[in-house]
């Protein structure tokens, strides 16, 4: 099976398990996902593929799916309690970076076979690692901002609260992960690649999350709509 089918069935299991544990955790369910969304990112990262004539690290679909979270927090239970969920994730990746760095520090057993595996896999340089937790926090708390300054736009300009979600969804998704893609490879990567391949790295980085926010919309379309069915 090539790595675009299987990007493809990545992204069809994530937004799938997202409007699954909300359909049958609500909040507390997607509070949930996060925490497994964010582990699951720090780890996926660190894998590279080849797809749709891209290279790209893994992590990215999985990365998206917090800000999908935190779109259908915003719309179904307000500002709070999306925030709520990105300080859960800002914790809950601190929290891994340190004890799975602590993990590294023990003396294996002569007996034992893990240990190399795992420090190949987590053994990322700091600079690498405090730049994804920095700009995490950045980027998702400026999400859930966005989010709702384009729902106080809208509001105030059609008188409408319900209309354009497409548009806040996407307004919120789209600049946040912009910000997200450069901050991020400038942050990890500055002097480590000459300026041209470093922007050509944003960008193709930005390709792959813009594909990832524009088809959440729908997602978050149902999310919606499952919310008010549940409340008659």
């Amino acid at each position: 099976m090539n790595n675009e089918i299987l990007l493809f069935l990545n992204l069809v299991v994530v937004y799938g398990g997202v409007l699954l544990f909300y359909r049958f955790f609500k909040a507390p369910g997607l509070m949930c996902f996060t925490v497994f969304a964010t582990i699951a990112a720090n780890i996926e990262v660190m894998i590279v593929i080849d797809a749709f004539t891209l290279e790209q690290t893994l992590g990215n679909i999985m990365f998206a799916s917090t800000f999908l979270i935190t779109d259908i927090l915003s719309e179904n239970h307000g500002k709070k309690t999306a925030k709520e969920a990105v300080n859960i994730g800002i914790a809950t990746s601190l929290a891994f970076i340190i004890i799975s760095h602590i993990w590294l520090m023990y003396q294996p057993s002569p007996n034992d076979w893990a240990m190399p595996y795992m420090q190949a896999v987590f053994s990322n340089t700091p600079r690498i690692m405090l730049a994804g937790f920095i700009v995490y926090a950045i980027v998702q708390k400026l999400d859930v901002w966005l989010y709702h300054k384009w729902w106080d736009f809208t509001e105030k300009r059609f008188q409408d609260k319900d209309r354009f979600l497409w548009l806040r969804n996407n307004g919120s998704t789209l600049i946040s992960q912009l910000v997200n893609s450069f901050l991020f490879n400038f942050g990890a990567f500055l002097g480590v690649y000459e300026m041209p391949t470093l922007i050509s790295i944003c960008f193709a980085t930005y390709i792959v999350y813009f594909v990832t926010a524009i088809l959440d919309t729908p997602v978050v379309y149902l999310a919606r709509r499952m919310h008010r069915a549940s409340l008659k």
